[in-house]
């Protein structure tokens, strides 16, 4: 079977991996370099506790077994493509600002997670404020380098004997007799047996496809910053979330993140976002205040009309969709391609996946 990805990001190049193990010719088209889009924006974080309080949503469900994924898929990344991607599971903090923040928290906490009062929340991570209310413990939350694991995603797919075509974007498909039948870039058209679309916030700007079969996915800007210490302060140790906001600590620097506004393909930086980030990052933890920004990005993530991925075929006959993830891209990766993989070649829809028909919005 002959299967065309379009998209090199997290789900692309997963999707496109998972294939080419299991014996399928598969091409990757990317408009860019590969994890170059909001792959390499992201933050890298596996938290299905603290991304999703409310568990009883299709999303967070999924999100338990994509993480539950993780441990595995990470060495199987570093043993096929040679390059670490720095999978950690150090836990999150989910910090309370508020006696309602930390009973909220209480009625909402997941399996598994514990609640703590705030010296013992300030002895997990000292750097939190003195005026904390408490916080919750998610011991299995983790992270990836999200931008070390777009490369080794990328060689572990070649490895794997894909095909990777960078900087081929994909104009419009083909259709013949009520299916599709190939993706034609400025330089060739790919014909292939089966399609997946998986171009991030870019899914649904491919031409040549009825609009009621294109998923409607819309760019959801988001900005982090990176901050570094210059008093002697050492990094958190885990990732910690509260007053709108989450940290992530990476190598020498702590990562800050994120806006979210919808203003389409827009990705210019904004004072106002960097200030606004930095001066809730210091609320959090005071000795901020004296880290220097180091660098300040933006990237575009796929949001959905009902903020649900979109996962499964079309109403058009091969063509399949994997994209809307929002800010759960990397944690649903490896979900995703086994997802992908079952649709393609077993031919049946895995029940997880259902809510996440791309068909729901026709």
């Amino acid at each position: 079977m002959k299967v065309v990805v379009i998209g090199a990001g997290v789900a692309g190049l997963s999707i496109g991996w998972r294939l080419a193990q299991a014996g399928c010719e598969v091409v990757v088209l990317e408009r860019a370099r590969p994890g170059g889009g909001a792959t390499w924006a992201a933050g890298g974080m596996i938290a299905a506790a603290a991304e999703n309080l409310d568990d009883t949503k299709p999303d967070a469900q999924f999100a338990a077994q994509a993480a539950a994924l993780w441990p595995d898929f990470a060495h199987r990344i570093e043993s096929s493509s040679g390059r670490a991607v720095f999978y950690r599971r150090d836990g999150s903090l989910v910090v309370a600002s508020s006696k309602e923040d930390l009973q909220h928290l209480s009625e909402r906490s997941p399996k598994g997670t514990s609640l703590l009062q705030p010296e013992d929340a300030r002895s997990f991570e000292p750097l939190l404020a003195r005026d904390i209310a408490g916080a919750l413990f998610a011991p299995d939350d983790a992270q990836v380098d999200n931008r070390a694991l777009g490369l080794a995603l990328a060689v572990a797919f070649v490895n794997a004997g894909g095909l990777l075509q960078m900087n081929e974007a994909v104009v419009g498909l083909e259709i013949a007799g009520g299916r599709i039948k190939g993706a034609r870039t400025p330089f060739a058209l790919y014909e292939g047996d089966v399609f997946v679309i998986a171009a991030g916030a870019w899914s649904g700007e491919l031409k040549g496809v009825p609009p009621e079969v294109l998923p409607p996915i819309v760019p959801v800007k988001g900005e982090m910053i990176a901050l570094k210490p210059t008093d002697g302060h050492a990094l958190p140790t885990r990732l910690v979330w509260g007053n709108e906001i989450y940290l992530i600590p990476r190598g020498d620097r702590l990562l800050v993140g994120a806006t979210s506004t919808r203003e389409g393909f827009d990705t210019a930086l904004t004072d106002t976002a960097r200030d606004w980030l930095a001066s809730r990052a210091r609320t959090l933890m005071p000795a901020l205040a004296h880290w220097d920004i180091v660098e300040h990005w933006a990237g575009l993530r796929p949001g959905s009309p009902d903020d649900l991925p979109v996962v499964g075929e079309t109403a058009l006959a091969g063509l399949f969709v994997a994209s809307g993830q929002f800010r759960n891209g990397i944690l649903f990766a490896p979900a995703i391609a086994d997802a992908v993989h079952s649709l393609i070649l077993e031919h049946r829809s895995p029940p997880e996946i259902r809510a996440f028909d791309p068909k729901r919005f026709v």
